[in-house]
This record gives structure tokens, C-alpha cells and sequence, in this order.
């Protein structure tokens, strides 16, 4: 579109310094989001925290953006990327089910904290979930992150912002210099809290299975459903 192409031709004349924007007041996270819904809507890669660590959103519902993404991080695209939704309304329009125990733990942990494996909708990019017919999403929990894909009005992806096998960055000090100087905007709010990301729960399959322990343990997910831990086979 031309809006992409305007603002392709501005960020070449962008140094590192004006993509950065602090935010650290409800008023700037907000006109910091709005800036930065922007440039997601022309195409191009945001830096932002969630709770944790910093992440990389893009236009989730773009194969090019996915791919954008997935060249910035230099990852697998065996390997598929989880998303961030503005509210629970949203996931009923990318998934094809969405369970009782999905509910449960939505009710229970949402916002942030755990991140839940949906049978994906074919409006999805299979990019986006490489092919897997599964999609990982969550809330997000930073108020800030919650202002960007408020403003953006959809999905964005939720991958933690450094290159495959190299750590992820608590603060934007310690992003990768060549990766930052591939992304179109970076939001820093500051330190964040670091340690470790989100829970991921599968609910695809007749029982559910935690993939990866995060901020909330498994003992307090199956408590959560009532129910005995069930391990993925992996």
C-alpha cells in the first residue's frame, strides 16, 4: 500500500536514537501505542515489554509482517510465534474452539502470565503458526503492551525480542545491536522484572498438557481445572 511505502522510505532516514520512545506515564503509553499501531498497521516491527522481557509485535494477521519477524530473529520457520490479543472477545474470531478449560484458565490467570494453545483458525497465516494448525495466545498483562494492541485493534505477535538461542532482554540495553537496527520503533519502559515468560497450556487435545512452566506453575494450573497433571509426550 502507500502507506506502507511512505513509511518504508521515512525509516531509512531514521537513526537508532529517534526510534526510540520512553514511556514511563499513562500518557505516554498512550501516545507511544498510538505511534506504534501505526507502523504495525504499514507493515513494519515493534519493540515493546510484556511483563517480563521485551518483545517483538508485528501484524499478525500479515504473512509478510510474520515473516519480517521471523528474519529479524533469525528463527526456524519450523518454529511458530504466539500472539497478543486486545480482550477475550478477540480469540472467539482466531480460533476454531475454545474450550471449558480454556475458560477456566482465562478466568483464572488472563491477563498475562499464561499463554493458551488454541486449534487455530484458518484465518490465521499458516506462517504465523508454521503450519501446526495450533496458535498460542494470551492477554497481555504490562499496561503498556495492553495499549499497543488496543490501539492496534488486533492481533500482534508476542515473540520475546532477541535472535533464536540468544537470551532475551529485560531492558532495551541489552537488545541485540544488529537486530535493533531492523526494528521501526522501540518502546522502553524501563527495567523489567525479568526471570521467566509466560506459562504455555495446550488445550488442543483430550487432556491438557503444560508445554513450558512460566510464571505460574503447574501445580496452580491443574488446581485451576481440577484435574491430575497430564505431561506431553515431546
Amino acid at each position: 500500500s502507500r502507506w506502507r511505502k511512505r513509511w518504508r522510505k521515512k525509516r531509512k532516514n531514521l537513526k537508532k536514537i529517534d526510534r526510540i520512545r520512553k514511556c514511563s506515564s499513562e500518557k505516554s503509553y498512550a501516545e507511544a501505542a498510538g505511534e506504534a499501531a501505526g507502523i504495525l498497521k504499514a507493515g513494519g516491527i515493534v519493540a515493546y515489554p510484556t511483563r517480563c522481557l521485551y518483545g517483538l509485535g508485528a501484524d499478525a494477521l500479515s504473512r509478510e509482517a510474520v515473516n519480517r519477524v521471523f528474519a529479524v530473529k533469525q528463527r526456524s520457520p519450523d518454529n511458530p510465534l504466539l500472539i497478543l490479543v486486545p480482550d477475550r472477545d478477540a480469540v472467539n474470531t482466531l480460533v476454531k474452539k475454545v474450550s471449558q478449560d480454556a475458560v477456566k484458565m482465562m478466568d483464572r490467570f488472563w491477563p498475562g502470565r499464561v499463554t493458551i494453545v488454541f486449534p487455530a483458525s484458518t484465518r490465521l497465516p499458516a506462517n504465523l503458526h508454521a503450519g501446526k494448525n495450533k496458535i498460542g495466545i494470551r492477554l497481555p498483562g504490562h499496561p503498556l503492551a495492553r495499549a499497543l494492541v488496543n490501539a492496534f485493534g488486533g492481533p500482534i505477535t508476542g515473540t520475546s525480542a532477541n535472535r533464536s538461542g540468544h537470551a532475551a532482554a529485560s531492558r532495551i540495553q541489552d537488545l541485540d545491536p544488529a537486530m535493533v537496527e531492523k526494528l521501526d520503533l522501540i518502546l522502553d519502559a524501563g527495567q523489567l522484572q525479568g526471570g521467566t515468560g509466560s506459562t504455555v497450556v495446550d488445550v488442543t487435545g483430550e487432556t491438557v498438557a503444560v508445554l513450558r512452566e512460566g510464571g505460574v506453575s503447574r501445580a496452580e494450573i491443574f488446581n485451576a481445572l481440577k484435574q491430575s497433571p497430564t505431561f506431553p509426550s515431546v
